[in-house]
């Protein structure tokens, strides 16, 4: 039968208000075998006893939390990462986009209605083909911190910009050309077509559904309002005779035809698929031969559509603009043609007749994938990143005419070609006609120039190679280009009055211009990343800081390793542990009754020890044990299970004592302040509307 111990029990509660430090100390010194009789009498007990266990570890976790919970510095900390994390994960992009809003630079008249654009380049979505030989779990996190980043910056720029056309001016993928079976690499094969449809969701779930949802949300009309990427690069398709028809076909089909025409803000814009024209003047891939176009069937395929498109490219803007007045004019597209009889090739009979617009042309606008030819070391003015413009010897503030850390490589390799050759280039702006500005994307950085050598209105061809929108694609800040575009016409396409705006930066006409342009950076997300790696730093050291001062009670709680007046007989942890153990059992339950009585004189507890058997004496007899080199211990040195029996002097156990003191308060300080601070960065990632 098991003895109960009411006395005991109500004279320790009582004895624990009056004289804790005693009571406790007394209550210590009780045998073991007791104490456990105190906490297991039935009083105390419960009927369920995994239930009873659960809820006092649960008590006791929490217990541990509030004595060791989060204190001015934890607090400090998380307050400080919640702020950092806000900038760098929102405050940042919506400050860097809303610093590019419209009325900060466009130059205008004040009755303007100018039409807004948006450029984006090689957003180039991060996969397999990025980074081949970089290990999980870095190569997911990078795709996802990468797809995070894109469409949060497009996000914010739909509802802080809210432009009227984006288009993309190719790269949407970085390995979108080798997702199919017929890859001539192996290692690619193994992906497949359903890899690519995969891609192309994840393009969607970026930048197609947040402009869908966008269009809803502003109730315009969807021929006021454009997203065209149907430009491709030679990540999406290749380069010249590396281009595969089957890889082509399927892009056309789920993005557009590649060569197109649209009316946008009174200006034709005009998109060349210039990866499939480079194949013209690339050698036969069979005889080596530089003149392949005509005699080599293949390369005939690929860039034979892109030269019909060219030849016929004036009589199709016509059409567009005689189909685009039309219905400003609010009448039907109900063109009329000549009854008369024309071979299909006739370029007459593209022409509806008569043209409500023979005498008028609106500004034409090239985009291309690939930047057009330039002599090598053509400076790219100075908001190019990597290497900004060198300065002349005798002349600081002027630029070098040729400055090749500044310019666009001129090369080309694998897959790849930095400019366009010069006989592309030139056929291009003469074909297309009336060109006045280019804007090409591939070398993933800003470069500005002023073609002279090609005819067009006044005098050269400005044009803008757009920087990628990407934090992986070697830029520190990526970015966009913005355009405004006013240029107000009458019922026959004749510009009713020229609009007095401030030169373009970087265009030397000083007469008027339809066109004003504008570059938008993007956050440093290496910046940023490198700013939370150093705060992480800065918390760690602050918490090793605390958890040392809290340790040698100089934090203004008391010490609790060296509360004891007299010498332990344990180690400083073990006892530790061991009230912490108990105090958790006696606040779970309730103290039976005992026959042994507790009494009280003159403030101390005297134990009865009747009904106590004596214990045997130890075969070794009593006193204290020899240490390992045959010396006698000092004075309540202890056997350490931990150290494999070897004897802990009594000076050592407060150090060791402090150091897992220290580990155990760092270990919990920083388990606050990360668990904490990883809720509120999760928060901030899924508050990214979907």
């Amino acid at each position: 039968m098991t003895p109960s111990f009411p006395a005991a029990k109500n004279t320790f509660r009582r004895s624990n208000d009056e004289l804790p430090g005693a009571s406790r100390f007394l209550y210590d010194g009780l045998p073991l075998h007791v104490q456990q009789l105190i906490s297991q009498s039935p009083e105390l007990g419960s009927r369920n006893g995994d239930l009873q266990h659960a809820q006092v570890n649960w008590r006791s976790f929490g217990r541990r939390w509030r004595q060791r919970g989060p204190r001015r510095t934890q607090v400090a900390l998380i307050i400080m990462w919640m702020i950092l994390l806000w900038w760098g994960e929102k405050s940042a992009s919506v400050r860097s986009i809303t610093s590019c809003d419209w009325q900060f630079w466009e130059r205008w008249p004040q009755n303007a209605t100018p039409h807004h654009v948006v450029l984006l380049a090689d957003p180039q979505l991060v996969d397999p083909h990025t980074y081949p030989g970089r290990p999980w779990p870095l190569s997911t996190l990078t795709i996802r911190h990468t797809d995070l980043y894109l469409r949060r910056s497009f996000l914010d720029l739909l509802r802080i910009l809210d432009p009227d056309t984006v288009f993309f001016l190719g790269d949407l993928f970085d390995g979108g050309r080798e997702w199919d079976s017929g890859s001539a690499e192996n290692k690619w094969r193994k992906y497949g077509k359903d890899f690519w449809l995969q891609e192309y969701d994840r393009f969607g779930h970026i930048f197609l559904n947040p402009w869908i949802k966008r269009e809803e949300v502003s109730g315009r009309h969807r021929k006021e309002r454009k997203i065209i990427a149907s430009l491709p690069g030679n990540h999406d398709l290749g380069l010249g005779n590396g281009i595969r028809l089957q890889v082509r076909r399927r892009f056309n089909t789920y993005f557009g035809e590649g060569n197109r025409i649209d009316i946008i803000g009174n200006h034709t814009f005009v998109s060349v698929d210039t990866v499939s024209l480079s194949a013209k003047d690339q050698p036969d891939p069979a005889t080596g031969s530089q003149e392949q176009g005509q005699n080599h069937e293949a390369g005939a395929e690929i860039w034979g559509a892109v030269e019909e498109f060219l030849s016929t490219v004036k009589t199709r803007k016509q059409k567009a603009l005689d189909e685009e007045l039309q219905s400003q004019a609010g009448k039907p597209n109900d063109l009329q043609y000549d009854h008369r009889v024309l071979e299909i090739d006739d370029p007459a009979a593209l022409t509806p007749q008569p043209p409500t617009s023979a005498a008028s042309d609106l500004s034409t606008i090239l985009l291309t994938h690939v930047p057009l030819y330039r002599s090598p070391g053509t400076p790219c003015g100075p908001l190019r990143e990597r290497w900004p413009p060198s300065r002349r010897a005798d002349d600081p503030s002027g630029p070098l005419e040729s400055d090749d850390a500044n310019a666009i490589t001129v090369a080309a390799g694998h897959q790849y070609q930095n400019v366009l050759t010069a006989a592309i280039s030139k056929e291009l702006i003469e074909k297309v006609g009336n060109v006045e500005h280019v804007f090409s994307g591939d070398d993933h950085d800003y470069c500005e120039v002023i073609h002279r050598g090609y005819t067009s209105k006044g005098g050269g061809v400005r044009e803008i190679t757009v920087k990628s929108m990407s934090w992986a694609m070697g830029v520190r800040k990526p970015g966009f280009l913005i355009l405004s575009l006013w240029n107000p016409i009458d019922e026959a396409g004749k510009p009713l009055s020229m609009p007095q705006g401030e030169p373009v930066a970087g265009n030397d006409r000083t007469g008027s211009t339809t066109v004003q342009s504008h570059l938008c950076l993007l956050p440093d997300q290496l910046a940023i990343f490198i700013r939370y790696g150093i705060f992480l730093g800065i918390t760690l050291l602050a918490l090793m800081i605390r958890a040392f001062l809290v340790v040698y009670g100089q934090s203004g709680r008391p010490n609790q390793y060296n509360k004891y007046p007299l010498p332990l007989t344990t180690s400083p942890n073990k006892q530790v542990e061991d009230e912490q153990k108990m105090a958790s059992e006696r606040e779970a339950s309730q103290y039976g009754s005992s026959s042994s009585k507790w009494s009280y004189q003159n403030g101390l507890a005297a134990r009865a020890s009747a009904g106590r058997a004596r214990s045997t004496s130890p075969g070794n007899g009593y006193g204290v044990p020899m240490a390992e080199d045959g010396s006698l211990p000092t004075l309540y040195d202890t056997m350490d299970p931990a150290s494999n029996g070897k004897t802990v002097r009594a000076h050592d156990r407060p150090h060791r004592a402090r150091r897992k003191g220290i580990l155990d308060e760092l270990r919990w300080s920083v388990l606050q302040v990360a668990s904490i601070s990883l809720l509120w960065y999760a928060w901030l990632v899924w508050t990214i509307p979907s």
